[in-house]
């Protein structure tokens, strides 16, 4: 058995109209290819006669576009040996569907497709079968079983297609999570790695200038001067802080101040005195016992330190921040938990912000919390799930700049939860339709429209209701949860 050896200048219509093969296979051997296909198992000798005699043999080799996405779909295969697949134009690169050898492909009777969903190609050189859809009344009169088989082959289909559109779904939002998180992380991360490098060098420093003070040899008086002095200024620190304007001014008035007295560097040391809200009046009492060069050396040391301790500040802030990020990814996932837990509707919904805070940072977010909420049973990390969808789908409707209010109260013997957006609202046209799977108004690739069926079927799932009010200005999501774990299971 050989496959056709050229191909036409100009592709035809139908790809496979090029493929078929210069000695057709014996109908003996199509028959026994025909018992092998599993959805054909158990048929008649008569009913597999006749789809060996009525079936377009076909013998396509690897390489080959068997059509594109859109294209009319009027044909059914079943593939005596071989391998399909057939893959978004715009998506990803997972494959939406695969046809192996033993399955049935295509246009099946009773299917409502109309056009192929994606690029298909051939991996395994095919030998296959083709029905064209003109021949489908003709098969179920000759072949009644086909309709049960037909059927049951959609149902399958449908069932893989929409779980890989469901994984690729959760996919592609664990892939803006973590594109968030990242965001979130370099940020302290790096004011971190900046602030430890400048500590190493500010504690050079300031070793040098410590060495420098204690070769002023001062008195045992005026070192008590000095320390008291210092103490003073950093207690002064604690309760105010000079805000920008005010330091400026500030600072220009110690480098006068300082200047006047001969002290040179003064550079290094306003700026750090400024801040801290030091004015030139407050240094007199060095300046009575000081000369330039000792002025220079015990304030040098002291901006040195304060430098110093401002780095450790920053260091702290921002490992708190990353460890605060961490905390929030552990509860938001519900990690090392059992699947049901007592869930804190707010916790959930603050987490929830927290993974998102790289969207943030142009919204105002309100708060309408009300005071002592009951925890609820429920699986958290699924809920979790609906908060992000609904956040992600406020967010796409302000894009990323306006406000989002979210309210919690009790309503009755549940917990009502309220997502607000002043978005330009949902068209009445397609309001119906936003929790239907596959439906979406974003652009190609941006979205397979499944995070408000999420929403739904979670929700459902804790027998609860979701529902949607909308006008421009003003959509709200509302969830509605059960509080006792004997009303949810």
């Amino acid at each position: 058995m050989t496959t056709a050896s050229t191909t036409p200048a100009l592709e035809p219509a139908d790809p496979r109209s090029a493929f078929v093969p210069a000695s057709p296979t014996p109908l003996c051997e199509l028959i026994e290819a025909l018992k092998r296909v599993g959805p054909l198992q158990g048929m008649e000798d008569s009913e597999y006669e006749w789809l060996a005699k009525h079936g377009e043999e076909r013998l396509i080799p690897a390489g080959t576009t068997l059509f594109h996405e859109g294209d009319n779909a009027d044909m059914m295969s079943i593939v005596l040996r071989g391998e399909i697949h057939v893959r978004r134009e715009r998506g990803g690169p997972a494959a939406l569907f695969i046809g192996r050898t033993g399955q049935i492909t295509g246009l099946l009777p009773f299917s409502r497709m109309k056009t192929y969903g994606g690029h298909g190609y051939v991996v395994v050189d095919i030998w296959a079968l083709d029905y064209p859809r003109s021949s489908f009344a003709e098969m179920m009169q000759a072949v009644p079983s086909m309709t049960q088989r037909c059927v049951s082959v959609l149902l399958d289909r449908v069932r893989e297609v929409t779980r890989l559109e469901q994984q690729t779904e959760k996919l592609n939002a664990l892939g803006k999570l973590a594109g968030n998180l990242a965001h979130e992380m370099n940020n302290p991360a790096s004011a971190a790695q900046r602030a430890a490098s400048g500590l190493l060098d500010e504690l050079r420093v300031y070793g040098h200038e410590k060495f420098k003070l204690g070769s002023l040899c001062l008195d045992a008086a005026h070192l008590t001067q000095v320390r008291k002095w210092q103490d003073s200024i950093q207690e002064l620190a604690k309760n105010t802080r000079a805000d920008v304007a005010h330091s400026v001014g500030l600072e220009d008035n110690l480098q006068a101040w300082l200047k006047g007295r001969g002290v040179s560097e003064t550079w290094r040391i306003a700026p750090e005195l400024a801040e801290l809200g030091v004015t030139a009046e407050q240094l007199n009492p060095l300046g009575e016992f000081l000369n330039a060069d000792s002025l220079s050396i015990v304030l040098g040391q002291f901006a040195s330190s304060v430098r110093a301790e401002r780095i450790a500040e920053a260091m702290l802030d921002s490992t708190a921040r990353i460890f605060d990020l961490i905390r929030a990814i552990k509860d938001y996932s519900y990690l090392d938990q059992a699947p049901i837990q007592e869930v804190d509707v707010r916790q959930g919904l603050e987490n929830t912000l927290t993974m998102l805070q790289s969207r943030l940072a142009n919204v105002e977010v309100e708060r309408r919390y009300a005071e002592d909420l009951p925890l609820i049973a429920a699986y958290g990390s699924e809920l979790n799930q609906v908060w992000t969808a609904l956040l992600e789908n406020a967010l796409d409707a302000i894009q990323d700049r306006g406000k989002i209010t979210l309210a919690v109260q009790v309503s009755g013997e549940m917990i009502l939860i309220e997502v607000w957006d002043d978005g330009p609202g949902i068209p009445s046209e397609i309001k119906n339709r936003i929790f239907e799977p596959f439906f979406t108004t974003k652009a190609p690739g941006s979205g397979l429209g499944l995070g408000l069926d999420t929403v739904q079927r979670v929700v459902r799932r804790h027998s609860g209701y979701v529902s949607v009010t909308s006008e421009p200005g003003a959509t709200c999501f509302q969830i509605r949860l059960p509080m006792e774990q004997l009303q949810a299971y």
